[in-house]
């Protein structure tokens, strides 16, 4: 339900207002959902709803850092993603340069490329990596760009890399399978050194993970949202807010 315009604003003030600063979580995942079928529903293009969904991003990173959340992962296109057909995709990748781009040009978010940057067009990758490299002394919101992203791919790459820093330190894959503990994926994975998500919010009424952050998301909160991502407003991001200081959290214990 849409409030009359002067109500939502002394609501929305009213919602900020309430939220508990020692309550909010430091890193917010976001699976931004709902593009194509906000564009369905208007009878556009799907690259104009990709485009309007890239629009939203620096308004959640606003509202990020009005909050004081440390860091954000942004997840823009999956693994599977990449299976779409090229006149769907080609647009899409050319929207996500943009707008990575742009967010970089601020000089206000610490932009890092999270994904297999191997499986991405050699233009794409170039875009993630140069806006990464721009932004590698900024102090602001640590915004990770989860492009060919899917967690079973970064476990994967995970043991991968942990495997070949051991062979490199001259150990065998017996010494290695002997000492291999949970903390080694920790250590390799392309978030190594970050917090794990407090709380992870999907956009679009659709009520799964897909693969998400596989193994920082264990002890996570999870907030549902029925809006599609073009039409995600300050005031979702606000009620996802209350939503998870209100939890207990026993984090597995």
């Amino acid at each position: 339900m849409r409030l009359p315009h002067p109500v939502y604003r002394l609501y929305e003030r009213r919602l900020a207002a309430s939220l508990p600063a020692d309550r909010l979580p430091r890193h917010i995942g976001v699976i931004v959902d709902g593009n194509r079928r906000w564009a369905r529903s208007l009878g556009e293009s799907t690259a104009h709803g990709h485009r309007a969904g890239a629009d939203r991003i620096s308004d959640l990173l606003e509202w990020s850092d009005d909050i004081g959340v440390e860091v954000v992962t942004l997840w823009m296109l999956s693994t599977d993603n990449l299976e779409r057909a090229s006149d769907e995709l080609e647009p899409l990748l050319e929207i996500i340069e943009d707008v990575v781009g742009e967010l970089a040009s601020t000089g206000r978010w610490r932009l890092q490329a999270v994904g297999a940057l191997d499986m991405l067009p050699d233009r794409t990758a170039k875009a993630l990596v140069a806006a990464q490299e721009a932004t590698a002394g900024v102090r602001g919101v640590h915004v990770n760009v989860a492009v060919g992203y899917g967690g079973r791919r970064e476990i994967a790459d995970a043991v991968r890399a942990y495997l070949r820093a051991g062979a490199a330190a001259g150990e065998s894959l017996d010494e290695l399978a002997e000492s291999f503990d949970v903390e080694h994926i920790a250590e390799h994975l392309y978030t190594k050194g970050q917090p794990d998500p407090d709380l992870v919010i999907r956009t679009s009424g659709e009520q799964r993970l897909g693969g998400f952050l596989l193994w920082q998301s264990a002890h996570s909160e999870y907030y549902f949202c029925e809006a599609y991502w073009p039409d995600f407003r300050r005031v979702d991001f606000l009620r996802a807010m209350r939503s998870y200081a209100a939890r207990e959290r026993r984090l597995g214990r």
